[in-house]
């Protein structure tokens, strides 16, 4: 009878690419779900839980995300100093005004898995405010 043997790829052999997605009136969850999964490599048949597999991914025009409903005005971002008394809360509203770029990370860091992996994700997500001027990687794919 014939066994099977699982395949793990070694780091230095997996092939890397790198996506843009523009987030222009793409709902915020939806973008970061699309993010997260191409961050971990989901789409690739050497998928592993524990491995990173995954690809880059370039967020343009995040300025022009959306939010649904009344996320605007209900839904806070919160930022603790350490300090007594030093907690921030900013509507979400502000935050797409004056800071787009972390509403997307923020969504995308809570869609990944709560592990070591994380951070490695993170670092392969650019996120820009706007398509001008933002460093468009050589050989991207765009989605």
């Amino acid at each position: 009878m014939p066994t099977t043997q699982t395949h793990h790829p070694k780091p230095n052999t997996v092939e890397r690419r790198w996506f843009v997605v523009d987030a222009d009136s793409v709902a915020l969850g939806r973008l970061a779900t699309l993010s997260a999964g191409l961050l971990r490599g989901k789409g690739k048949a050497t998928f592993n839980t524990h491995q990173d597999l995954g690809d880059g991914v370039v967020v343009i025009n995040a300025g022009k995300v959306a939010l649904t409903g009344n996320k605007k005005t209900q839904k806070m971002d919160f930022r603790a100093s350490g300090f007594r008394g030093g907690q921030t809360f900013t509507h979400y509203g502000k935050l797409l005004q004056e800071k787009p770029e972390r509403a997307v990370e923020l969504a995308v860091y809570g869609m990944l898995p709560k592990n070591r992996l994380r951070d490695r994700f993170m670092r392969r997500l650019k996120v820009f405010r706007a398509a001008e001027g933002s460093k468009i990687y050589p050989g991207a794919i765009v989605v």
